[in-house]
Parts: C-alpha cells; structure tokens; sequence
C-alpha cells in the first residue's frame, strides 16, 4: 500500500502562521509538526511508500522529509496557485499505479486509531463521522444503502461529516484517477478531485468508515489549529494501560507500545511471577526484571506489579481511558479475562483497544529458546526453591517416563474467572518407576536405571523435579546419589528414615518395617548437605513415625532433630484415610518452625483442598501416583476388549488418538 499526501496547496487562510514555511510543517504540540506526525503515524502503521505532491514550497516540504523512514517520491505540481489538487493527482498518476492507495490532505490531522480503521478495511472507504455536526464549508458525505455516493461541499441531505482519509483498492482507485484524467484533459484543474469522484460512485464501492469522536480534522484556520492543539493536548494526557507476562521482549511487543503510545500515556501492568507461574511456564527474570526491563522502553510512562491474571485491581486504581490488547484473547482462555476488563471499563466509559496478534516464526522461536534455558541443570535445579518461596505452595504430579512428563508439563485448566492452574513440578516415584518395569517396590531398581528415568523427563520437560530416594543407601552411598541429582538438574531428594529391605508405607505395620535411628538418619543428612555444590539443591527428610505408629511426639522429635542436622525440608506421610494426625503434626510444627517447608502427600488423605493445605502451612503437595493408578485400568480393559472381541474396532472408543498423543510430543525432540 501507498500513501499519497496532498500537499501542493499554499496555506493561505492561515494568515502569518504560514508566511514562511508550508502549511504541513505548522508545529501542532509534542515537537511534531503535522507532516512529521503523518510520516511518523504511517511508518508505525507499517506502510513503507509515500507519494507527496508539493507546489511553492517544494523544497522545504523534501528537507522535512529526510530521515522519515518511509520511501517518498515528490511531485511537484508547477501550476500549484492556479489549480486545484486535481491537477497534483493527475500529474502523480504513474506514480500510484500498481497498488492500493491511501490519500490524506497534508493538513489532515487524526488519530492512530483512525488510520488504523481505515488500513484494515477489506474495502474502499472514506474517514466519516456520525456524531460530529454537519459543517457548512467543509466535505460531507452522502451515504445511501451503506455506500457513500456523492462527496462535497453543498451535500446536506441524508449526508455526514467526511474527511478526506480514503483507502482505495487498486481497481477503485484506477477508476478515480480515469475520470481526474478525463477531467484534466478537458481543462477541469480548479474542481475538487471528488467532483471526478462522484461520477464513479456507482462503479466503486466506497464505505463510510465511522470515526465517531476520535480526532480527524482539518486545519485550516488559526481557530482549527488551537482546537486541534487543544484535542491533542487532551489526547497526551489520557492513560492507556497494557499488561505484559513475557520475559523475552521483541518486535511485536516494541509496535504494540508504539500504538498505545498514540492514544495518550502508557502505563504498563507487569504480571507478578506467580500470576505468570500459573498458566504459563515459569518466567526466565522475576517481575523486578521485567519491571526494570520495561521501564527502558521508549514511550512508557510508568511500570507497575499486576499480581493476578485479573486486571481489575490495576483498573480501578488508574482508571484508564483505554486497556490495549492484541485480538488473541477473544476466544482462548483469557476470554473471560477480557470480558472483565470490558465491564470494569465501562464503570467509566473507559474503552478497550485491540490490535490483530503478531504471529511470527522468529517470535517462536524466542520462546523456544527461553523453553531450552528454563531446561537447563542450573536454572531448573533452582527453581522449586523459588516457587516455593513466590508461591507459598506447589503442586507435584508423578511422572515415570518422557510421555507422562510431557502430560504433567501441558496440563492446564482454565476457569471460569479467567485465571489458570498447572502443576508446579514432578515427583519421580520409586514405586510408579519399579511398577514401569514390572519390578516389586523394594528398591529392586537400582539407581542408574532411575537416573535414566530422570533424563528421559528431563529431555523433553522444563519443570522441577522431585526424586524420591527411598532411604537413601548408605550416608557414604547417599553423598554420590546427591551429587549426580545435583549435576542432572533434580530440585529435591526425599529420604525416610527407614532401613532395611523397602516395604511401600501404605503397607504399615502390616510388614515388617524398621525405622532408622534419629542419630544416623542425621549423619545421612548431614553427609548429603555437605555433598552438596549449590545452595539450590533440596534434601528432604521423610518421618514415618505415624505410619509406623509410633506416635506424634517421635514424629515431632525428629522433625525438628532433622532441620537441626539440616533438612531443607520435612514430609510427613500417614496412611490414614482421615487427614487428622497430619493437621496435628502441621499445627505442632509450625508453633515452633514456621520456616522449614512442609510436604504431604495425600494418597489417603485425598478429600483435603490445596487451599487449605496452604493456609495450614503445607508448602508441597504431592501426587504420588495417579497417572499410574490411571493407566494400568485403561490398559488392561482394552486388552480385554479385544480378547472379548477378536478385533480392535470395540476398542476404539476406549483409546486416545495416535495422532493426538503425537501431539504431545514436541517436533524438536
């Protein structure tokens, strides 16, 4: 598309305002005259040629023009004070061939959205206005079965407010400049160029484009100019307020800012990092970062925190004029997001502005690289510790393979509210990766055939992962399984104070089982914590004192004997169906710790809420192994269908699609 800006007229209405420079380079406020305003707002909207025809003041109007950022071609219209700019477009013809047009007189002043409106129309159409008054010496429009057929001065019936902001399709405008050559050539050179418009509007399909109030004036008189400094003035001071979570800032983010910027003082919401954590994957710099890294984009005015996915308490504290978002989220997960935003708005006839979503391979792959980075041992392995403290409380789901690693990483549910939940990070279990292999829960498994495990989730997943240690081996066995954890990139180890051969907790004391001394399972602690390279790293101790039934003040006893020896954190684990012992344990502990993290894992005690957990004081939540309880059901009743069935087909409906499942799996991997 090409633009074309009228300018070979001499300003003379203007009085002494224009003795000495065009009427276009009249400073309008905010340093920018009217033509340095329209290249800028047209470089913005993405257009990249300019025809401008000139007359007197040719030269003056081509050194305003360097450095715009647009490629312009001028014409000089010779016989500029003796005709009108019909005889500018006539003698530009060979230039605006070969695309579609949009036309603008060089006094023409008007807002960002405005043009916006006009750029994206599928069809030819003219800048109108249906709340302005009619005027008495400008353009008005007349409109007849939603097309405009006449423009002109004298047009008063059924007619509205025009300004002369076309957008033409190539044809439409072909046949427009075929009727200016027509009239050129038969000496019509004085007439508005719309008088040659006005025979072919019964060939082109010319629509109102409504403006409303949004400013598009002319100026031509003093009196213009002052009110339109006045509106521009208000404009400046209106505020515009974005929300942003991303962490990686590019291109697309840097013009959506840029066009906000039109609509008055930019105020950018930056997501907390729990907000963030929430629906997406974990951000790459904390919400100060992003903060500060927001603060150095031209054109924002101010920075702050939103700490929900909901807006309406920045809202209601700035009471924006408009909320700028691209059109991306009318129907995904944030749509009720946004549908609150609209009434939160009209509690002041605030207005919310969207612009078409940029999507861009090269955008992509930013992210994808933010993927990789979060993947990496030393930004993975910090992470639990992190959320834990952003949070107050994470969620964990069993994984025991690449596939069930890629389900717990992509899982999300949407509310109803807008908001969103994911699980925070993996629990590698022993019991679902020995029941993988069809091996007995008895530490059967031995650790490089976990550590293998680990790699496959690691491949292809990004959040913190757990690893259930079992007792830990022997302290001197236990230093080496931490270090190699710690190298992998794993968050967290959780040992029970247990020895001897595995027997799985829930068994209880219906097995015999023995729990190792307060002394020695702290030596084993100790020995890890020294192991260990980075402060990032988690040892967990596991007490099964209440399994084992050997009663609260054992349980107590050793908790705090554990954080002593140095724990980084304490799960305590029931096999009661009834969460009352764990509510007591919790309570108990946090009068005399209210530090250390807790972690449960209600297998038993599953009818409890997370939110309940996290106002008790729980900081883990663990579940251990409902993707294995899951699968092996479905799996063993499609084997019976088919063996029922001697075939497949009643299967079917049983079965996710492979083509589904593919999908899960990342074409990078």
């Amino acid at each position: 598309m090409k633009a074309l800006i009228l300018n070979s007229g001499t300003g003379s209405r203007m009085g002494d305002i224009t003795k000495t420079h065009p009427k276009c380079m009249t400073e309008i406020g905010g340093g920018e005259t009217i033509l340095s305003r329209q290249l800028r707002q047209l470089a913005e909207a993405g257009v990249q040629e300019a025809v401008i025809t000139t007359g007197e003041w040719d030269q003056k109007i081509r050194e305003a023009c360097e450095g715009c950022g647009l490629k312009v071609t001028f014409v000089l219209n010779p016989r500029a004070r003796e005709t009108n700019y019909i005889y500018s477009m006539y003698l530009a013809r060979e230039a605006l061939k070969g695309s579609d047009i949009l036309l603008m007189h060089g006094d023409l002043v008007f807002e960002s959205r405005v043009l916006d409106d006009v750029m994206a129309s599928p069809v030819s159409c003219m800048a109108v206005s249906s709340t302005l008054p009619l005027p008495e010496k400008d353009f008005k429009a007349v409109i007849k079965d939603g097309r405009i057929r006449e423009i002109g001065i004298n047009c008063f019936e059924s007619a509205l407010a025009a300004q002369p902001l076309y957008r033409f399709l190539e044809a439409d405008f072909a046949l427009w400049m075929e009727s200016i050559a027509e009239f050129v050539e038969q000496g019509e050179v004085k007439c508005y160029a719309e008088n040659a418009l006005n025979r072919k509007t019964g060939d082109i399909l010319l629509c109102p484009l409504d403006a409303g109030d949004k400013l598009c004036s002319e100026i031509d008189t003093p009196e213009d100019l002052n009110r339109v400094r006045g509106v521009l003035e208000e404009i400046r001071r209106r505020v515009v307020y974005m929300c942003f979570s991303t962490d990686v800032l590019h291109a697309a983010h840097l013009r959506l800012i840029q066009r906000a910027e039109q609509l008055g003082q930019v105020v950018i919401g930056i997501l907390s990092d729990e907000a963030v954590a929430s629906y997406k994957r974990f951000p790459l710099l904390t919400c100060r970062e992003r903060m500060q890294m927001f603060r150095q984009v031209a054109g924002v005015s101010r920075v702050m925190e939103q700490k929900t996915l909901s807006y309406r308490e920045n809202l209601e504290k700035l009471r924006p004029d408009f909320v700028v978002h691209g059109d991306n989220w009318k129907t995904d997960f944030q749509k009720p997001i946004r549908e609150e935003v609209v009434r939160v708005l009209s509690g002041w006839g605030g207005e919310l502005v969207e612009y078409p979503y940029t999507r861009d391979s090269r955008f992509s792959a930013l992210e994808g690289r933010a993927r990789s980075e979060l993947a990496l041992p030393d930004s993975r392995r910090s992470r639990l510790r992190n959320l834990i403290s952003m949070k107050g409380l994470v969620t964990a789901m069993e994984a025991h393979s690449g596939i069930t690693g890629l389900i717990v990483e992509n899982t999300v549910v949407y509310e109803e509210n807008g908001g969103a939940h994911q699980f925070d990070a993996m629990w590698i279990s022993s019991l679902c990766d020995s029941t993988a292999k069809g091996k007995p829960d008895i530490e059967l498994v031995d650790m490089s055939s976990r550590f293998r495990t680990i790699d496959d989730i690691l491949e292809v997943t990004t959040k913190p992962i757990i690893f259930d240690g079992d007792t830990g081996g022997l302290p001197e066995h236990f230093v080496y399984t931490v270090r190699s954890l710690e190298r992998m990139g794993v968050s967290m180890v959780i040992i029970e104070d247990k020895t001897g051969l595995k027997k799985n907790s829930l068994f209880g004391t219906e097995v015999q089982q023995t729990q190792d001394s307060i002394e020695h399972f702290c030596e084993k602690i100790r020995a890890g914590k020294k192991a260990q390279k980075t402060r990032d790293f988690m040892i967990c101790a596991r007490i099964e004192s209440l399994i084992l039934e050997a009663g609260m003040e054992d349980a107590l006893t050793r908790a705090f004997a554990f954080t002593q020896a140095g724990a980084d954190a304490i799960m305590i684990h029931s096999r009661r169906r009834e969460p009352d012992e764990i509510f007591t344990f919790v309570e108990r502990f946090r009068a005399q710790d209210a530090v250390t993290p807790l972690v449960v894992v209600p297998t038993s005690f599953n009818q409890v809420r997370e939110e309940e957990w996290r106002k008790r004081g729980v900081n883990v939540v663990i579940y251990a192994n409902q993707l294995t309880r899951a699968g092996f059901p479905a799996m063993q009743k499609a084997a019976e269908t088919i063996l029922r069935n001697h075939r497949g087909l009643e299967c079917d409906d049983l079965l996710m699609p492979i083509r589904d499942i593919i999908r899960l799996i990342p074409e990078e991997n």
